[in-house]
């Protein structure tokens, strides 16, 4: 089935009812000139080969969402394996980053050594690379989720394989148990014997935080986005991946907004003085367009 791009009643309908909201909430759902359409997919991009109806706000609360509550409002990061300097991300970026698009209290835990006697390794008969059982990693962290935890997320600079007949995999998540592993080892061209070039480093930092951004929301029973261009979009390789941007949809954000009640406008505050620190100043002056849309200036 080929891909149909929503129309704006579509669209509306799957933002959802805005009367009775805050102001400044209501504002921030109102796309305005801020969103672009969702790209219609080129062959072998994921909308091309999968083929997804669209989650709207009210199709997302009717499914009965995961949501942060009681003494489980925690977001918990956990390191897998060593996260050398120059080669992979700042732990403490990825926490600033999970704090300020999901506005909640996270931790990193300390570093999980690669010990063979507790997770499955292997040599990829391939491409020679040291690779890691994703689902030994959702064990481990299933009998390892600390009481207060919403989610703990696995983040790793080594390379993941989730049984013996795939290649690799990028992550891999268990939504109803909240836990997930991710691997960055990918984003980083010395991966695959390439030269990092000038930039190279924001470049994975990028890829980082929206991985990050993406499969954390997943945990929030966000679906993939079909409505507009949306960092919750699919993906089905690295340049597509590359081509989101770095914000939430209004679909997407009721959604979020709906499951963790924060405020609208500290978030995006939050997450401007965030891009701002770390370099990302084109994603901050989109923040900074949106901020001024929603406060009327």
């Amino acid at each position: 089935m080929v891909f149909r791009a929503p129309d704006h009643k579509e669209i509306e309908h799957a933002i959802g009812n805005e009367s009775g909201l805050p102001l400044f909430l209501r504002r921030a759902l109102t796309p305005g000139d801020d969103f672009e359409p969702i790209p219609l997919p080129h062959p072998g991009d994921w909308l091309s080969v999968q083929q997804e109806p669209g989650q709207g706000f009210s199709e997302f609360v009717a499914a009965h969402p995961r949501k942060p509550g009681g003494r489980k409002r925690r977001i918990y990061l956990t390191p897998l394996g060593e996260f050398p300097d120059g080669s992979g991300p700042s732990l403490q970026m990825l926490k600033d980053c999970a704090e300020a698009y999901f506005m909640m209290d996270v931790s990193v835990t300390p570093q999980v050594e690669v010990n063979p006697s507790r997770f499955t390794t292997r040599i990829n008969p391939v491409t020679r690379n040291f690779q890691v059982l994703s689902l030994d990693v959702l064990v481990y962290l299933r009998q390892h989720m600390p009481k207060d935890a919403f989610c703990t997320l696995a983040v790793t600079m080594e390379d993941l394989y989730p049984e013996e007949n795939w290649n690799f995999v990028f992550g891999q998540a268990s939504l109803n148990t909240g836990v997930g592993v991710f691997s960055f080892a990918r984003y980083d061209p010395a991966f695959y014997g390439h030269a990092r070039r000038e930039g190279y480093r924001r470049l994975l930092n990028m890829r980082c935080c929206k991985v990050l951004i993406h499969e954390t929301a997943h945990m929030f029973s966000l679906a993939h986005c079909t409505f507009f261009h949306c960092l919750m979009n699919g993906s089905n390789h690295l340049a597509e991946s590359d081509a989101r941007p770095m914000h939430l949809c209004p679909v997407c954000l009721h959604k979020l907004q709906h499951s963790i009640g924060f405020n609208v406008m500290e978030r995006y505050q939050k997450i401007f003085h965030f891009l701002r620190n770390y370099g990302f100043d084109r994603e901050a002056q989109w923040v900074n367009r949106r901020l001024e849309y929603i406060l009327g200036t």
